[in-house]
């Protein structure tokens, strides 16, 4: 058995992903600051049988991400896919004309820092099995940047660059690194933006293996 590992683990789009992917078969890592939290969603989980743990760690934390990375891996099997999906803090999403150089410390931390952690944690095991995938969902501030979320779109953007350069590094080594925008809100009732549609969106892209972005719905003009 694989491990399909969250990082950014929540009762929304987190859970329906953990759910998909672990009815595949995976046994699913759920990371996440709230071990209270996690306890609920394998709970969860654990009704539908699938096997799931909960390894608390803030993504702002490096160190603390790949310790949890490292000891999901241990616990459960090696990890084959990686989803890096937080939701942002409210307090990166200052106007651009009132975002200090202290501003972007946190952002850049969460959206750059958390995935290179990420990816360098789990790299290591994708190459041994010899086959990866690695996901990153991003709102649509990451290819279309908006003054009034500065932070974010600052991050968003490193973000994007990141993923795109490690889609075209890993490809030849079976390691598949893809993108999702979703460039409206998440919600039970939206037709293409729910919790579940999503999750199923991405477990499409981990197995078609086609192209690096993905727009879960065409941006608004």
């Amino acid at each position: 058995m694989t491990t399909f590992a969250l990082v950014g683990a929540g009762p929304g789009l987190g859970l329906a992903t953990a759910r998909r992917f672990g009815t595949a078969g995976h046994a699913v890592a759920l990371i996440a600051r709230n071990a209270e939290k996690l306890d609920g969603l394998t709970a969860e989980l654990a009704r539908d049988d699938i096997q799931a743990r909960g390894f608390p760690a803030d993504v702002l934390d490096a160190a603390a991400m790949t310790t949890a990375l490292n000891a999901a891996a241990d616990a459960l099997g090696p990890i084959q896919i990686l989803q890096y999906s937080p939701v942002p803090h409210a307090g990166f999403m200052k106007p651009v004309l009132e975002t200090s150089t202290d501003d972007l410390d946190a952002p850049l931390a969460f959206s750059l820092k958390g995935p290179v952690a990420g990816v360098n944690a789990v790299l290591p095991g994708m190459r041994e099995l010899g086959r990866g995938t690695l996901l990153f969902v991003n709102g649509s501030s990451a290819v279309r940047p908006n003054p009034n979320v500065a932070g974010t779109s600052i991050a968003f953007a490193a973000e994007s660059a990141y993923t795109r350069m490690l889609h075209d590094a890993l490809a030849p080594e079976n390691i598949h690194a893809a993108q999702l925008i979703v460039p409206g809100a998440i919600r039970p009732d939206a037709e293409h933006s729910s919790p579940d549609v999503l999750a199923r969106r991405l477990y499409d892209i981990h197995q078609q293996r086609n192209g690096f972005r993905h727009y879960a719905e065409p941006l608004p003009d």
